[in-house]
């Protein structure tokens, strides 16, 4: 951890694994969206590169759409394809290091889930009542949504 301070009692820990535990789910959700731009610029690709290369384009630029040829549109989707590629690396190897760091505020601060906990314990039977409880709301919802219909 960056930080040298200590945090100065058990509530300010948990604060901060909070904030490592959001960081890392933001880190995983720009992954997502970069793959799946990756995966859209490839189909483009995929689909205008065997077209004769003077074929009129039209390409997004700004929110504004205007017309190309591909020969001039190919090469900046490529290019705009291994530059989100090159993103979603260095997104890679940022999250991997987040979650090193998180992985040693945890051994450090002793941090457990709930999830990770004894089951016999009596938190993990009110545990397990809350989420039959959750069952059941979740149920009635989808019986009104169908009964709505």
């Amino acid at each position: 951890m960056a930080s040298v301070r200590e945090p100065p009692n058990e509530q300010a820990v948990l604060n901060i694994y909070e904030a490592m535990r959001s960081e890392l789910s933001q880190i995983y959700s720009n992954i997502t969206d970069l793959e799946m731009q990756v995966s859209e610029h490839s189909l483009v690709i995929n689909a205008i590169q065997p077209l004769d290369q003077s074929r009129k384009c039209f390409r997004m630029v700004g929110g504004v759409l205007v017309e190309r040829t591909v020969r001039e549109v190919l090469p900046a989707v490529q290019r705009n394809k291994e530059g989100l590629e090159e993103v979603v690396r260095k997104l890679y190897e940022t999250l991997e290091k987040k979650k090193k760091d998180m992985t040693e505020f945890e051994a450090k601060y002793q941090i457990r889930l709930r999830k990770q906990d004894d089951p016999n314990k009596e938190e993990g039977d009110k545990k397990k009542e809350g989420n039959a409880q959750g069952v059941l709301v979740g149920a009635a919802a989808a019986a009104a949504a169908s009964s709505s219909q």
